[in-house]
């Protein structure tokens, strides 16, 4: 799978971008604050819906435009598919596949599919619980975009439990009248519901990508390893099944429930649960050193690939199971390669080489190892020029 033309209108700051794009390596060049990252940011936008930059879309759309639009046409084997999102800060977002206005944006999932390296990668070993959560429930779509869907209904009803819990801690506080909490009973079945399918996805995903984790941080740091991954759920049990998961949440959910209405939030479920990463026989976090951080993010983006790319190969001759044919995904490096030491640089432009397609941004040519030279694009002052 590949772009092969990537359009843009008021997105970033590009009033309008004309790109045109191939197979192998392309790289996007220039200094810094140039619009380099706002064109693969536009890729991973097709491919995820959001944006690893920012949290919500009014930053997408260019200053004094109402209105951002991406498309794409991607060719996957012999089928060609033209993909299109309006960006509606405020309003709801709109969506065209083959020009045909009859879907949602959730349909165009799994048409494009991404693996994005970036500067912020380091997030996923150093910072909060979230970047981990994030990192596995997009990962989880990839693989599956049905799961928009589900992850979509987790989170209604838990904006809708914490309302309800909300108003009850403020009565409570004001010395109010108590609320009926009956109707509690009928979100927490909602939410268990919807975080036992989220659960059971995130522990299928962690046990495919352990033994393929430890290999890539093995390429990338021989002998500094092992690493392992494992869920850490705040709503403990041992439960693998979405049944038993359902349960496990359930319970959960009742005993926290005194705790609840006093803080006014739900403090159970997969919005509070963990990703521990550890390397050798310490937590990463707070032990690695910069260099092993890196090289832990790095493995895990590499063994995201691998797992799509595998799942993507074997999918070739059927349908995905949301009615997409999944192929390889794209790789994306967004200035990467200029926070890495040259030998882990190396190492990394080798291991993704040979993808079906690569787009690399960097400042300036000499970041980018010779191993990855292909199709270069100058970017300067919101202008994308074949070098």
């Amino acid at each position: 799978m590949h772009v092969t033309h990537l359009s843009l209108a008021d997105f970033r700051s590009y009033a309008r971008a004309e790109v045109p794009l191939g197979p192998g390596v392309t790289a996007f060049v220039g200094p810094n604050g140039q619009g380099k990252t706002n064109l693969v940011e536009a890729v991973g936008y097709l491919a995820t819906l959001g944006s690893h930059r920012v949290s919500s879309d009014a930053p997408l759309v260019r200053m004094g435009a109402e209105r951002a639009i991406v498309r794409a046409s991607v060719r996957q084997g012999e089928r060609q598919q033209l993909v299109e999102l309006e960006l509606n800060p405020g309003r709801a977002n709109r969506a065209r596949i083959n020009r045909s206005s009859q879907v949602k944006p959730r349909d165009v999932l799994g048409i494009v599919r991404t693996v994005l390296f970036a500067p912020e990668d380091l997030a996923l070993v150093k910072g909060d619980p979230g970047e981990r959560r994030r990192f596995l429930d997009e990962l989880i779509t990839a693989r599956s975009p049905r799961m928009a869907g589900v992850r979509s209904d987790y989170e209604r009803v838990l904006k809708q439990r914490n309302t309800l819990l909300k108003s009850a801690a403020m009565a409570r506080r004001h010395g109010g009248r108590s609320m009926d909490m009956s109707t509690l009973d009928v979100w927490d079945q909602h939410l268990a519901r919807a975080g036992a399918e989220l659960l059971a996805q995130r522990l299928q995903l962690i046990e495919a990508l352990q033994p393929l984790t430890d290999k890539a941080y093995e390429q990338l740091a021989p002998g500094g390893g092992p690493v392992a991954l494992s869920y850490r759920p705040s709503a403990p049990g041992a439960g693998h099944t979405r049944d038993e998961l359902y349960e496990q949440l359930l319970a959960a959910l009742a005993d926290a429930r005194k705790q609840e209405i006093e803080r006014g939030v739900t403090l159970a479920g997969p919005h509070r649960d963990d990703l521990t990463l550890k390397l050798g026989e310490m937590p990463a976090k707070g032990y690695a050193s910069h260099g092993e951080s890196w090289s832990y993010a790095l493995a895990l983006r590499l063994a995201s690939y691998d797992l799509l790319r595998s799942e993507g190969a074997s999918a070739e001759q059927e349908p995905h199971e949301d009615g997409h044919r999944v192929g390889e995904p794209i790789l994306v490096l967004d200035d990467v390669f200029a926070e890495l030491d040259a030998r882990r640089r190396e190492r990394l432009a080798e291991l993704v080489a040979p993808g079906e397609q690569v787009l690399v941004t960097a400042a300036v040519d000499d970041d980018i190892p010779g191993v990855l030279r292909g199709t270069r694009f100058a970017v300067a002052e919101g202008e994308v020029t074949r070098a």
